[in-house]
């Protein structure tokens, strides 16, 4: 089964492996800088529609950070 932690842990690692800066992701996100950090600390998970921008962000696939593939 996947586990909300695995999930957390590869968002994290997909912003730090990004090369782009929280406040760059913030930005492009509408949101603000803390809470990429929080996401990054794993104290948070995004909605669904922040989830699928970062996804674009980011140009990663949601089924890879979902542990689904």
């Amino acid at each position: 089964m996947i586990t909300i932690e695995q999930i957390k842990k590869k968002i994290s690692e997909a912003i730090k492996e990004s090369g782009k800066t929280q406040q760059e992701i913030a930005q492009l996100l509408g949101i603000k800088q803390q809470t990429i950090s929080h996401y990054l600390t794993g104290d948070r998970m995004p909605a669904l529609d922040i989830f699928a921008n970062l996804c674009v962000v980011l140009d990663l696939d949601a089924s890879e950070i979902l542990c689904i593939k």
